[in-house]
């Protein structure tokens, strides 16, 4: 009874593309996870075995809000009915469990409160939009998931693919090089499409609840950024940053999601005065997860190969194809749930990705990838954060002039 009277404050989680893939299976896992007083994902992994300290994850929660950002208001209210119907079925098999605290679970489920709201990333309004809603509905916000994302696939190269597969077969299945892009796309506000979808309109979302999240009831609020096992420096032009050039923008985007996540966490890290409460910026990927980014373009019959050769894979010794969002969710739930204590945020001087991982069976777990070309690129951090910022106040102020006619959402 002592443990019910310390259960923390109900989060507010804001999770962003939440109707499918990854960031529906994040919602699963989360809310599945709540339910469980002492949440296993909130327990230390194995990256965290030299880490020494005595602290404790929260025992359990009064409840949950958990809001579904997404583009499409109809695919969200289907998800939301899905998500909850699937919660109850699951918490129907977790109550037969002997060892399952029903009075906890019963209680808890009557505070699940699961919100959906509109947000198209590619357009700055909808946006600001957003951030002026969730102002207006919420006293704070305590972890911000920065999922949704795009790819702006073309085709397949199959001289490449073949290339690719016949030398390095694993990195053919994990961090495919042969998929083409298409080059020069521009979104509604005049930005790079793909990187106003995938980076600045995360980084406007952000800074619009930047106020919400300071008022965290917990010592810090989270955001977490996700990125991928393609993130990489190879194709980046620190000139082209809205990526409106590059043949390569999906991977760029990426990478520049790992460099601005971790400016910003150490501006919070070395400018808030010890005590008081800060925003942390975490990096998390899902591995290699089987979405309909890449089915749209290999077809019904390539993507069943595909996910066939996941599985080989795996079975290979690959630690990195989880294959289905349940257990892809794993590293961002892990980020929400664990004390930072036992987060290892760098190795050396290189900072870390937290990233979903299985067995050869499919035993998910948490293990942790370098921020490629860190020494290199740091300062690309700074740059970004900067440019960012400038854009973001120059649409502010277009949008709080009386002239100001909003946009229309889709990219030209």
């Amino acid at each position: 009874m002592e443990a019910r009277r310390q259960l923390g404050q109900p989060p507010v989680v804001i999770v962003t593309g939440a109707n499918g893939g990854v960031g529906f299976g994040i919602c699963q896992r989360l809310l599945l996870q709540l339910h469980q007083p002492n949440a296993p994902d909130g327990f230390p992994q194995e990256i965290a075995s030299n880490i020494q300290s005595n602290e404790k994850p929260i025992v359990g929660y009064q409840g949950v809000t958990l809001v579904m950002a997404c583009r499409n208001m109809k695919r969200a209210e289907a998800a939301r009915t899905k998500l909850l119907r699937w919660l109850d079925t699951q918490l129907a098999e977790l109550q037969k469990s002997p060892i399952s605290d029903k009075d906890y679970v019963r209680k808890f489920r009557a505070n699940v409160k699961v919100h959906i709201h509109e947000l198209d990333l590619a357009s700055v309004s909808s946006v600001l939009k957003f951030g002026a809603t969730v102002r207006k509905e919420f006293n704070y916000v305590s972890h911000l998931v920065c999922n949704a994302g795009v790819a702006s696939f073309k085709g397949i190269d199959w001289i490449a693919c073949f290339k690719q597969l016949a030398t390095n077969p694993l990195a053919a299945i994990t961090a495919p090089t042969f998929y083409t892009q298409h080059v020069g796309e521009i979104s509604a506000d005049n930005l790079g499409w793909v990187w106003q979808s995938n980076v600045f309109g995360h980084f406007v979302l952000f800074r619009e609840l930047e106020t919400l999240l300071y008022q965290t009831p917990y010592a810090s609020s989270r955001v977490i950024w996700c990125s991928s096992l393609e993130a990489s420096p190879k194709f980046y032009d620190s000139k082209d940053w809205q990526l409106k050039t590059t043949e390569h923008s999906y991977e760029s985007t990426k990478y520049q999601i790992d460099l601005i996540a971790c400016h910003l966490d150490q501006i919070a890290v070395q400018t808030v005065p010890t005590g008081e409460k800060k925003v942390r910026h975490l990096i998390t990927e899902p591995g290699v997860c089987s979405t309909t980014i890449s089915a749209a373009i290999a077809g019904p019959i390539l993507d069943k190969i595909k996910v066939l050769l996941f599985y080989i894979g795996r079975m290979f010794g690959s630690p990195h194809h989880t294959i289905d969002p349940f257990k892809a969710a794993i590293a961002a739930v892990h980020l929400i749930l664990v004390p930072l204590t036992f987060l290892p945020l760098f190795l050396g001087t290189n900072p870390v990705r937290f990233g979903a991982q299985t067995g050869r069976w499919g035993d998910e777990r948490v293990g942790v990838t370098l921020v490629k070309e860190w020494d290199a690129h740091k300062e690309e951090g700074a740059f970004l954060v900067a440019q960012c910022d400038a854009l973001y106040e120059t649409f502010k102020k277009a949008e709080a002039a009386p002239n100001h006619f909003e946009t229309a959402s889709e990219r030209m």
